[in-house]
């Protein structure tokens, strides 16, 4: 089956492939959700001098003021307008010249719409016929009198190949209820709620007759280029075709650290997720740099998704540590991307990382951190699946991915990962602080790694001009990862060398 691009490639995605030629589908909201401006886009998408997108509105008003807020988009396209795009109104249409005598009620009123619409439909052959507001219709009709528009209008259209769609301001509850849904081919639900100081605009498909749409909710944004659509991520991993287990050894990928490799068996096991967890300061940054700087010296895509520096902060940084990430950046070898952590979305994030690993391949992937996007849940609690996806999308395509996650004590006996991290994560590195002869030393331990053995002591880390540096490892003292160590017997206090 052929299917019709909604002009919106995740929406496609989401709809199972795109809108089915001669479907009815509904597209239902509150006020202000961005329903007129979907149906816009779409009909731009998809409208042709040969095939136009014929748009009905019930507006008494001049379509003026419908015009000039669509212009502002980058999909709008004057030269089309009349052409590919026609935009009309039923009420003028229907009543013509003696409006004010005729009556839009009643069985004949109705007669006369659904008349007029299958005329232009079976005379132009459009792609898509629009009515907006399909509500407006059944303020002027009693129940019996709209059922029958709705009926009728899905089963002459469909004769001419053209996607019906209706436009309606809609609740959830009447979306459930209200009978003309039941002839609905697909039915699009659009929604503009407030959460926390923000509102945040979603989308989800109720009904799509024929394919495999995405469950779940999705979010949207509307902007210059319209409306882009970023699908449930969790939703995403049935697109996604995972790999056959590779036999034989693991091949590892160093992270750049000497002494971190050894401990590491030679480096992280090639497609897993490592965890590395710390408190502010303790190194998680450096270490995701020394695992990209050692990706591109290997001549390996790398992808570096920051929330708390911007693409330059994070060149700079690196150029101090004698790393030239300009130079990958312009190559192509290295992609940069800095999301306000403050306006992110998981489900955005999650569009980016989808492009990233079906798109980009990246073989090497570090998001920096965990901790600025987990309040984009919003209290939803959907965040540890939503890191299962991360983690089990780039295994897919085979790419290694670093996460790093901040701790809040600084020193202390307890310490919390939060969110499930330690699951989800194949392997887990974590950074501390410990106070030694009223000293502060960095200290860290690989605490687990799912694909073969790894060193289990505890080593003294410092940030040089060149990086990070393994000082030596920690003899002769308990209670290190707790923050206060103490002496066992006689030995050194301190670090020993490796």
């Amino acid at each position: 089956m052929s299917y019709a691009s909604t002009g919106i490639d995740n929406l496609d995605l989401i709809t199972g492939g795109g809108l089915k030629p001669g479907s009815v589908v509904f597209i239902a909201g509150g006020s202000g959700a961005g329903k007129t401006i979907l149906a816009q886009q779409i009909c731009y998408a998809v409208g042709t001098a040969e095939r136009p997108a014929i748009y009905y509105t019930m507006l008494g008003e001049s379509h003026t003021k419908l015009i000039g807020h669509v212009a502002q988009f980058d999909f709008f396209d004057r030269a089309g307008l009349g052409s590919c795009v026609q935009l009309l109104n039923l009420r003028g249409i229907v009543l013509g010249d003696e409006g004010e005598d005729m009556q839009l009620e009643g069985t004949a009123g109705m007669e006369h719409i659904t008349g007029e619409i299958a005329r232009s439909a079976l005379e132009q052959r459009p792609s898509v016929v629009v009515i907006d507001s399909i509500k407006a219709l059944r303020e002027v009709a009693t129940d019996i009198q709209f059922r029958r528009v709705v009926f009728d209008l899905a089963s002459r259209v469909a004769h001419s190949k053209a996607i019906l769609l209706l436009v309606g301001e809609y609740t959830e509850d009447e979306v459930r209820t209200e009978p003309e849904f039941a002839v609905g081919d697909g039915i699009i639900y659009m929604a503009n709620d407030p959460v926390g100081r923000f509102h945040q605009r979603s989308l989800r498909v109720v009904k799509m007759r024929g394919t495999s749409s995405l469950e779940g909710t999705h979010t949207f944004e509307i902007g210059t280029a319209g409306i882009e659509v970023y699908p449930r991520f969790e939703s995403t991993l049935s697109t996604v075709e995972f790999p056959d287990e590779p036999e034989g050894e693991s091949v590892r990928l160093p992270v750049g650290v000497a002494g971190i490799d050894e401990m590491l068996d030679g480096g992280l096991p090639h497609s897993s997720s490592t965890l590395v967890a710390g408190p502010s300061g303790s190194g998680k940054t450096v270490l995701a740099l020394h695992f990209i700087a050692e990706g591109i010296a290997r001549g390996e895509r790398c992808m570096y998704l920051s929330f708390q520096q911007t693409e330059q902060r994070l060149i700079d940084r690196a150029r101090t540590f004698g790393w030239d990430f300009a130079a990958a950046v312009d190559s192509g070898l290295l992609t940069i991307t800095h999301l306000n952590p403050v306006e992110v979305s998981l489900d955005k994030v999650g569009t980016g990382l989808r492009q990233a690993a079906l798109g980009d391949r990246a073989e090497r992937v570090v998001i920096d951190s965990l901790s600025e996007i987990a309040p984009a849940a919003r209290g939803t609690g959907r965040f540890p699946d939503y890191l299962s996806a991360v983690v089990a999308l780039f295994r897919s395509v085979g790419a290694t991915t670093l996460l790093t996650s901040e701790t809040a004590e600084f020193f202390g006996p307890e310490f919390e990962l939060p969110h499930g991290l330690a699951f989800v994560a194949d392997n887990v590195v974590l950074l501390r602080y410990a106070e030694i002869d009223s000293e502060v030393h960095r200290v860290l331990g690989v605490i687990k790694m799912r694909d073969g053995d790894h060193g289990k002591g505890l080593v003294e880390i410092a940030i040089r001009s060149s990086g990070m540096e393994v000082v030596g490892r920690f003899e002769g003292l308990t209670g290190v990862l707790g923050g206060t160590p103490s002496r066992i017997a006689h030995p050194s206090p301190g670090p020993a060398p490796m």
